[in-house]
Order: C-alpha cells, then sequence, then structure tokens
C-alpha cells in the first residue's frame, strides 16, 4: 500500500517560519534592552508536534476513519522528521483513543467520542490533587449557574425526578449502600431541567470525570450525608422556583464537598472508611 495524497510540509519549514515571523514581532515591539531572546524548540518536542498535527489532520478530516494513514516513511518523508519522533506521536495518539493499530492493516483514526477523551484524564485526576482542586473550581463556576436556569425550567416531572433520586440517596445510606449512581443522576437530571443540550452535554463530561473521584471521597466519613443534605437544599429552593437560593444551595453543596475533601487529605490514611 502506498500513500499519493496530501503532500505535508516539514516540520523544520514552519518552525522556521514561525520563528523568523516570531523574531521580527519581537524586534517590532520591544527595544534591543528589553528583547527576550527566543529559545529554539527542543528535540524533545518534536514526536509532540508530529502528535499535534496528526491529531489536527484526523479532527480536520484529512485523515479519516475507513481509511489508513500514510506509512511510517511518508510520514517521516513528509514531517522532515525521524521514524522514531513518528512512532513516539503514534504511541501518544494511541494512548488517547485518537489511533488504533489493526495488525496487517496500518493505523487508523478512531471515532471520536467523549468516552475516549475522558477516560483518560478522568484516571489522572483521580491522583492529581492539583487536577482535582481544579475541577472543583470548574464545579463552582459552572454548578451553580445549572441550578440558577433550572430554576426558572423546570417542570413538576423534572422536580419528581430529582425528589426520588434524593429519597433513593436516603434509602441507600439506611442500608450502608453505596450510593454514586445516585449522586451523579442528580446533577444529570438537574443539567436536564435546564432545556439546554449544551449544559447536558456538559454536564455528562463533568459527571465522567467525577466518576473515579466520587467513587473515593463517597467513602469519607460523614460526606454521604453532606451529599444528600446538599441535594435536598437544591431541591427545596427549586420547589419555591427562587432561582438565586437554588444557586446559592448548589454552591454551599460544592464547598462542603471541598471541605470534606480538605479534612480528609490532613487525616491519617485509614480515615477514609
Amino acid at each position: 500500500m502506498w500513500y499519493s495524497g496530501l503532500v505535508i510540509e516539514p516540520l523544520d519549514n514552519l518552525n522556521n517560519e514561525n520563528l523568523s515571523a516570531s523574531s521580527q514581532a519581537v524586534e517590532g515591539l520591544s527595544s534591543p534592552s528589553t528583547a527576550r531572546p527566543i529559545e529554539p524548540i527542543k528535540k524533545t518536542r518534536v514526536a509532540e508536534e508530529v502528535a499535534d498535527r496528526i491529531r489536527a489532520l484526523i479532527l480536520d478530516g484529512t485523515f479519516q476513519q475507513d481509511q489508513p494513514l500514510p506509512s511510517e516513511r511518508v510520514l517521516t518523508e513528509q514531517f522532515g522528521v525521524s521514524r522514531g519522533s513518528i512512532r513516539d506521536a503514534f504511541r501518544m495518539l494511541e494512548m488517547i483513543g485518537l489511533l488504533e493499530t489493526r495488525h496487517g492493516r496500518g493505523t487508523f483514526p478512531r471515532e471520536l467520542t467523549v468516552d475516549r477523551l475522558v477516560a483518560p484524564l478522568a484516571s489522572v485526576m483521580t491522583y492529581q490533587q492539583d487536577l482535582q482542586e481544579e475541577l472543583l473550581d470548574v464545579r463552582r463556576m459552572f454548578e451553580p449557574a445549572v441550578a440558577r436556569a433550572a430554576a426558572t425550567r423546570l417542570t413538576q416531572e423534572d422536580l419528581a425526578d430529582l425528589q426520588r433520586i434524593v429519597d433513593a440517596q436516603r434509602r441507600k445510606l439506611k442500608t450502608g449502600q453505596s450510593a454514586i449512581v445516585e449522586d451523579t443522576a442528580f446533577h444529570a437530571v438537574l443539567a436536564r431541567s435546564t432545556r439546554n443540550r449544551v449544559v447536558v452535554s456538559l454536564m455528562s463530561t463533568l459527571n465522567d470525570l467525577l466518576v473515579e473521584s466520587r467513587t473515593l471521597s463517597l467513602r469519607q466519613e460523614g460526606r454521604p450525608v453532606k451529599s444528600i443534605e446538599g441535594h435536598e437544599a437544591v431541591v427545596d429552593a427549586l420547589r419555591r422556583g427562587d432561582a438565586d437560593a437554588a444557586a446559592r444551595a448548589m454552591s454551599d453543596h460544592i464547598d462542603q464537598i471541598a471541605d470534606l475533601q480538605l479534612h480528609a487529605r490532613k487525616l491519617p490514611g485509614d480515615a477514609v472508611k
């Protein structure tokens, strides 16, 4: 199988053009005494740049799902890099689910789905505390606004669904069962209540990112009770049609979760039960 498709410009040509343009911009904007020298691109970044270029060609449809990518030899010539850099780029893209190798047929782009993009990030977030904290920050920005919008748009059916979820959480708490399904469903139904498909999609992605951290955090002593109390406060505000109160209740709910997680990090390892 040989490739006669798109001619890809070598990376070194692009880098030289970019560096030249950057140099001109610096000369035009800065005096010699204040100009900061532009550092050359390190060779260790070549594979990352190749991966970025291939990713862009997948996203714009140049490399299609049902067609194999050009061979390593062709890509080596087109990008002006070594075969090792091409292989490293392939491995990076396979790790995040954008490429797959089919034995005897070549390397193919994979269908892009939220799950494939989110799953690796969710696993990383479970063990990197700084990312968990930033995810909580995203929740503080996003979820109170969702609750506010839901308060003016939800139906009686939505309200009944939210109450059923909270009741199910209560029953599971009494029997010592995990309520992670209900915890996740509550936020999904709240997003649905906004009647905004983009909000529903964003909440779905956020819930996917939170699955592993929720599984761990719901084992913390006091966390299940706080989760239910937070959800009940949101439902009460929604029942009254009080948008401001719904937003405050959701904000308080997320702050309580953050406080519990901070407290758990300060305790010995057996504090999580």
